[in-house]
């Protein structure tokens, strides 16, 4: 099953160096049974595009509490405002309807040779990742100005780097 799991700049690094990682919670997002039946229509690669929206978002919550407090402040080597997925091929996760129709969990950690493909903001999107990673709680609670900056973050599209690229783009970070 592709699971697409939310991750941080850092978690990139941990994969990258241990050639392995465990998602927080053990918590991914994918096309399940009952994210197939909350939308009226679309293709499977659609759907799967939801499913990593999700995943981007939730990848947002990690940010934020990376950066912390002081978000405009904080910006380490290891934790650029950026959002990340790691996409995988796993087998063993446990359906989620309970938490969100596209929510699963892994049974266990994550290997690099699992990882079909890692997607990633580009430099241009850190302001608004920046910005979105402080207020996504208030946005949930349906806060329109919250909804608005979030908005904007969501706006960037991630772009996309095979697993074997990931060396290389944590060197040029």
């Amino acid at each position: 099953m592709r699971v697409y799991l939310p991750a941080t700049i850092g978690m990139l690094r941990q994969l990258v160096a241990d050639g392995k990682f465990m998602p927080v919670s053990g918590t991914g997002f994918a096309l399940t049974p009952a994210l197939r039946e909350s939308y009226t229509s679309g293709s499977t690669d659609e759907l799967e595009y939801a499913a990593l929206l999700d995943a981007a978002r939730a990848s947002l919550r990690l940010i934020g509490a990376a950066l912390g407090d002081e978000p405009e402040q904080a910006e380490s080597d290891t934790e650029l405002p950026r959002r990340v997925v790691v996409s995988v091929d796993v087998d063993d996760v446990t359906l989620r309807p309970d938490l969100d129709h596209a929510v699963v969990r892994l049974g266990g950690p994550v290997a690099l040779d699992d990882v079909a493909a890692v997607h990633v903001d580009a430099a241009e999107a850190e302001p608004a990742v920046r910005a979105a990673s402080a207020v996504i709680d208030a946005a949930d609670l349906g806060d329109a100005d919250a909804e608005f900056v979030l908005g904007e973050a969501e706006d960037h599209e991630l772009a996309w780097y095979a697993s074997q690229e990931l060396p290389f783009l944590l060197e040029l970070m």
